[in-house]
């Protein structure tokens, strides 16, 4: 693990991640980055990876795996019911559609592979 400690807080140093892996990630997030963006995202991931490594240093033995980490499973639920109400009409959901066509949403391809 690369960190340092200083005034008894550790640090964790970033891992270098190359511009090609950070240009592949937002490929396959479909993201155009500018030169400047793929720059500081190298950085940015790499503190993120750091991160991750560290947490996975830490003994988890005994430490039963959370559902839901909003609330305690010995607590009532901060969630509303989930209880069945009748559908929209295509008509009442697509009221405020941008685009809208055929009964459905129109929205741009965003999957081209």
């Amino acid at each position: 693990m690369r960190s340092w400690n200083f005034l008894g807080l550790q640090r964790i140093q970033p891992l270098q991640l190359t511009e090609k892996q950070v240009r592949y990630v937002a490929d396959l997030a479909n993201l155009e980055l500018s030169a400047e963006e793929v720059h500081r995202m190298s950085h940015d991931l790499g503190q993120i990876l750091s991160h991750i490594e560290q947490l996975n240093e830490l003994d988890t033995t005994g430490v039963e795996p959370m559902a839901q980490v909003l609330y305690d499973a010995d607590e009532i639920a901060t969630l509303r019911l989930d209880v069945p109400h009748t559908p929209l009409s295509n008509e009442v959901a697509l009221v405020n559609a941008v685009v809208k066509g055929g009964g459905y949403f129109k929205v741009p391809k965003v999957i081209e592979r």
